[in-house]
């Protein structure tokens, strides 16, 4: 017991009398002090008493597929501000390969007795992943908001930005540049942002003929080289890509060929992450408005959490096309 005082008491910056004091119930404690006391022992990962156990901490969690795209830890900077403004605690909860899964993030979630969970590229957008840690949060009636497109039947309010748009903008750039073979670079089958993003590529170009310029590839660079490099072998001279990462891997694809960038192939990333101004050319991309998503995203959760509103709507948020080298005129021999 004396241990955990004094972790607690660290974590709170506080005294352990005043830890005692918060644990026991007593009075003579503000409730700034008896809310961090509560917080760091949530963190610390022990059982609160059981006469305060019916109290949630003011601490939201935020799971994300990685770190290593810049538009992951942008979103993280936008949410985990606003949510301290808020007066609510932040737990960043990053995945690696090999490393701790979604699911049990869930769980350690749960344990601590969270207010509510914000998901940014989960499994939530995979059709053929598994599901059930989302309705584990559903039956415990805890807040939740999803970034962008998931699987519909989960029923959790989403923020997104609009596919349809964004390959309308992307599609029509390189067609005023004259390109007519114009290819896709997209994320799994079953990852939902990517059909949406084929199913505008059909509209937008009135045949399902379009398909055929259709790549898919795992979310890497490595991954969109490979699938690139099908679609420039075929003749393809416009390139647009489901993220930043992939046209990377998409300009790589192209130089390997002995293509250049934006000669011969001109590529279309989208998010508009970081450092994407400092690449070689600079890439041409379709910006997702992350701020805005971002305070969108705890908005909506903290009217769950203290308003106990509930929403199951998506609200889509409109890209902007960023034109810069990557893209320029098809080669006319």
């Amino acid at each position: 017991m004396t241990k955990r005082l004094a972790e607690v008491a660290k974590k709170a910056g506080v005294s352990e009398a005043t830890v005692s004091r918060v644990l026991n119930g007593r009075s003579g404690v503000s409730e700034a002090t008896r809310t961090s006391v509560l917080t760091a022992l949530d963190v610390l990962g022990y059982e609160r008493p059981t006469k305060l156990r019916g109290e949630r901490a003011r601490l939201v969690g935020l799971v994300l597929p990685e770190l290593q795209n810049p538009i992951f830890p942008a979103l993280a900077e936008v949410v985990t501000s606003s949510l301290a403004q808020r007066g609510f605690t932040p737990a960043l909860c990053a995945r690696t390969i090999g490393g701790v899964p979604e699911s049990d993030y869930v769980e350690m979630l749960l344990d601590h007795q969270v207010s509510g969970v914000i998901f940014a590229g989960g499994s939530y957008a995979l059709t053929d992943a598994s599901h059930e840690h989302y309705r584990r949060l559903t039956e415990r009636g805890l807040p939740v908001v999803l970034v962008n497109a998931g699987v519909d039947e989960l029923g959790f309010p989403r923020v997104s930005t609009d596919d349809a748009v964004a390959v309308e903008q992307a599609y029509g750039h390189l067609r005023s540049l004259g390109h007519e073979r114009i290819g896709m670079v997209l994320g799994p089958e079953g990852h939902v942002p990517s059909r949406r993003k084929l199913n505008a590529l059909l509209q937008v170009t009135g045949s399902t003929e379009a398909q055929k310029w259709v790549e898919r590839s795992s979310f890497s660079m490595e991954g969109a080289r490979v699938a690139a490099t099908k679609l420039v072998e075929r003749g393809v001279t416009g390139i647009i890509c489901a993220s930043d990462v992939l046209a990377l891997g998409a300009i790589r694809a192209a130089r390997r060929l002995g293509r250049a960038v934006p000669g011969d192939v001109s590529v279309v990333g989208f998010d508009d992450s970081a450092f994407m101004t400092c690449t070689d050319p600079p890439l041409t991309t379709v910006r997702q408005p992350i701020e805005m998503m971002g305070q969108a995203a705890v908005d909506l959760l903290v009217s769950q959490i203290d308003e106990a509103r509930e929403f199951s709507d998506e609200l889509l948020f409109e890209p902007e096309l960023v034109v810069r080298g990557s893209t320029g005129p098809v080669r006319r021999d």
